[in-house]
């Protein structure tokens, strides 16, 4: 191999020794030692003369390049490339040599007249100066003449080493060539199996049984196999599927207790089902087109990926501001907080509430639109929910979005959100900044926590698949409640239950009072803890907190989508004319015209570069120095210090539902 990879040993200076019967050792002299084994004597032999032949050939043609260069041939462009070089350097040590000729020249007709006014008689101190005079002559002919040896010494290197040089520079260019290729011919064969593995076991089940797909399910949604071409990954296909005890439960589970907690799960059903029936449960199916992923994401290894123009095809047909959004499908375990009248166990809801936000990205692989600046999104369930959400993008760089949601059943949430994040090469890591908020009115309770880091893994090669991990303090500022969740990383060696998550809620004195336990894609679960001086020691019963909606019917191909999800960009009257509903290069690609989605995505990007450098230079007219670079203010929030974290955030101003309501959208900038 031409290139080396993650731990390589030298054929040429390898030890190659045997163990026993079936093992044999591979070593550089300590550095690295692999220890291999094969399945029988015979094998092991036929291992140890295939590595013998071949440590021969390494050692025969690590001679053979020492000594000449001729056998790595080169294109003709290098070659002449080098030559030319020489050739220019040969011409450059010409000249210099000529300088030289003509220093000597100079230098003996001076050291001759400086000897002439020696033999005159002169007075004793101009004597010496023109010895000093004559000494420093002879040092600069010396020296010109060491400088001009020195650059015919390089020459004679510089000719000697040509071909290595050429061979070097052919070996850098081959190696990046053959990277791609080894990594783009490792996802077709990685795709290949795949479907050849799906044809051999999920398929024929199917036929033979007739089971329609389960609407649930992550792994049939392969849009993409009659074109394996430029095909790196398959975005809607999961690693596994959800359990099917998802199907039939349309909300979350059952109370923490009976006593303090008695909300039901009918009582917080939304009252309004006619309402529910007129939004929509579709959206046009995802078209099957393919994307060299390589070729877009080789050159964003280790950038921040808000900064990099991303095409369309990696996109699905919502906005951050929408997906933000989202975080409310589970507000029915808000409304069940709010009723609680222990502070302990309205922390277990407000926990579950925080994993239920992770729970749909198990499916969702593609990434959301980036809101413009200034761009809204509204979303009013106060009828048949009764909450209502506004979500404004705040910032441009860093990216920032600020979300408020109140509801008529007893609470209200904010949250201001910065998403960095960095392209690892095999993976891409999303963290989210900033601090969510959770208010109680009847009870005061003020919660805040923040999200965890997502990682998305197989960017390269095979399936893409996310993972959620690091750790959630959820503290209630009146009481000093706190809980604390684990997100357990994916491992392939545990034993554990994939995408596990748990959790103690404790008091302010640090007594554990319940156990949280679950997963954040499927359901949660609280154990209450018994004190130890209790007398009964019978174990205590897990109560279910949350259990995941099943998605619509057929959402493998309408990019995962929840039920709530498929609503969001639904056209909508009386919206803000910067609400996402009115991106044109997202509704052109919910429409499947992807190649007119990514033309608008462009004017778009580019009108607000020219609304951002037109900003600057309104800034240097007033000539102020101490606002930062963009002056851009936001619309709907203001920027203030949070009076619980401490922290510069963006808060409501309570001014955009009496907006809507007089249609007075005279304030809103042209983004779209």
């Amino acid at each position: 191999m031409r290139h080396t990879c993650r731990g390589t040993i030298n054929l040429a200076t390898a030890n190659i020794s045997v163990e026993d019967s079936c093992n044999f050792v591979i070593s550089n002299g300590g550095a690295q030692t692999y220890h291999l084994k094969a399945s029988s004597e015979v094998e092991r032999q036929r291992w140890i003369t295939a590595l013998e032949l071949a440590k021969a050939r390494a050692v025969k043609m690590q001679a053979e390049s020492d000594d000449s260069g001729d056998e790595d041939p080169t294109s003709q462009t290098d070659k002449a490339e080098v030559h030319n070089t020489l050739r220019a350097l040969s011409g450059k040590v010409e000249d210099l040599g000529t300088c030289n000729d003509l220093i000597a020249k100079h230098g003996t007709a001076l050291q001759r007249s400086l000897s002439e006014l020696e033999s005159l008689r002169l007075p004793q101190d101009s004597s010496d100066k023109i010895k000093q005079v004559n000494e420093r002559a002879t040092l600069f002919r010396i020296t010109s003449n060491a400088m001009i040896n020195a650059c015919r010494d390089f020459m004679s290197l510089a000719e000697s080493h040509s071909k290595r040089w050429q061979r070097a520079l052919q070996h850098e260019r081959d190696q990046r060539l053959r990277l791609e290729e080894t990594l783009e011919q490792l996802a077709k064969q990685h795709n290949s199996l795949e479907r050849a593995f799906r044809g051999a076991t999920v398929l024929p089940a199917q036929t033979r049984a007739g089971v329609p797909k389960d609407p649930c399910g992550g792994g049939k949604g392969d849009l993409s196999d009659e074109d394996d071409e430029n095909e790196f990954f398959d975005a809607p296909e999961i690693i596994s599927s959800p359990s099917q005890d998802c199907l039939g439960h349309k909300r979350s589970g059952s109370n923490i207790s009976a006593a303090s907690c008695d909300i039901t799960e009918e009582q917080v059903r939304p009252p309004s089902e006619d309402a529910r029936k007129e939004r929509r449960t579709r959206i046009p199916h995802k078209p099957n087109y393919s994307l060299n992923l390589w070729s877009v994401m080789k050159n964003c290894i280790g950038k921040e990926l808000s900064k990099i123009p991303m095409p369309v095809n990696f996109n699905e047909p919502l906005s951050m501001l929408q997906r933000l959004t989202e975080d409310l499908e589970y507000y029915t375990l808000l409304d069940r907080g709010a009723q609680c009248e222990s502070a302990l166990e309205q922390l277990c809801l407000v926990a579950a509430f925080t994993v239920s936000s992770y729970s749909t990205t198990v499916f969702r692989t593609s990434k959301p639109f980036n809101p413009l600046l200034g761009e809204t999104f509204e979303l009013d369930r106060m009828e048949d929910c009764g909450y209502r959400s506004l979500c404004e993008q705040v910032s441009h760089h860093p990216p920032a979005a600020a979300h408020h949601a109140d509801s008529r059943n007893g609470w209200s949430l904010r949250q201001e959100i910065k998403i960095t994040s960095k392209f690892r090469g095999k993976y891409l890591s999303i963290m989210p900044l900033g601090t969510i908020h959770c208010i109680f009115h009847n009870s005061g309770n003020h919660y805040t926590w923040k999200k965890v880091t997502t990682t998305v893994h197989n960017i390269i090669v095979g399936k893409l698949w996310i993972d959620q991990s690091g750790e959630i303090e959820i503290v209630n500022h009146k009481t000093g409640d706190k809980c604390k969740l684990k997100f357990a990383p994916y491992s392939y060696f545990s034993r554990d239950v994939p995408r596990k998550v748990t959790g103690e809620v404790m008091d302010v004195s640090g007594h554990v009072h319940y156990r949280l336990s679950g997963t954040w894609d499927e359901r949660m679960e609280c154990t209450p803890v018994r004190p130890e001086n209790e007398a009964d020691k019978s174990p205590e019963k897990e109560i279910l907190l949350w259990r995941r909606n099943p998605l619509p019917k057929n959402a493998e191909y309408m990019y995962y989508f929840s039920e709530l999800a498929l609503s969001l960009n639904a056209p909508e009257e009386g919206v803000a004319p910067t609400d996402s509903r009115m991106r044109p290069d997202q509704r052109l690609m919910e429409n499947g015209n992807w190649d007119e989605a990514n033309s608008e995505k462009q004017r778009l990007e580019e009108k607000q570069r020219i609304a951002r450098r037109k900003r600057e230079a309104e800034r240097e007219k007033v000539g102020s120095d101490d606002s930062p670079v963009d002056s851009y203010k936001p619309l709907w929030f203001e920027r203030k210090m949070d009076p619980v974290s401490k922290e510069i955030t963006h808060i409501y101003c309570n001014t955009y539902w009496d907006a809507k309501e007089k249609q007075e959208w005279s304030g809103c900038p042209d983004i779209f």
